[in-house]
């Protein structure tokens, strides 16, 4: 996977009413470390880039909603949302299982530790030199 796949631009798009929400979402937004924030193209939208590993839209949205705001809930928006949410969450799962299992490693090793090593062979010596 490349790295410029893990940095996303999303939309974040909210209903007309009440007026004003994208500015004070954007105010809100702004002091997040690691997200970048503007203005979208009309006075409903923010655009927002962010690395999948810090971020996810649905954790951004979930928590705008958690303060107030109302997201745009047409078709087309619910749409390019849910398949936001899931290849967002596809990637994280898929970056956390390629992480190295450090636990499982260590037990492999005490384990190889205490097994007595040489020759395991157990195939008698006779056989061995049989042609």
């Amino acid at each position: 996977m490349r790295p410029c796949d893990l940095e996303k631009s999303r939309e974040i798009v909210f209903h007309a009413l009440p007026l004003g929400q994208a500015e004070r979402a954007l105010a809100l937004l702004e002091g997040l470390e690691g997200l970048c924030v503007g203005r979208g193209a009309d006075d409903c939208r923010l655009l927002v880039t962010y690395h999948v590993c810090e971020y996810t839209l649905e954790g951004l949205e979930t928590a705008l909603a958690n303060q107030g705001f109302h997201l745009d809930n047409s078709l087309l928006t619910k749409l390019r949302r849910a398949l936001a949410y899931f290849c967002e969450g596809v990637q994280r799962r898929n970056l956390a299982a390629n992480e190295p299992d450090i636990k499982s490693q260590e037990a492999f090793m005490k384990v190889y530790e205490r097994r007595l090593h040489g020759d395991c062979d157990e195939t008698p010596e006779e056989w061995r030199s049989y042609k």
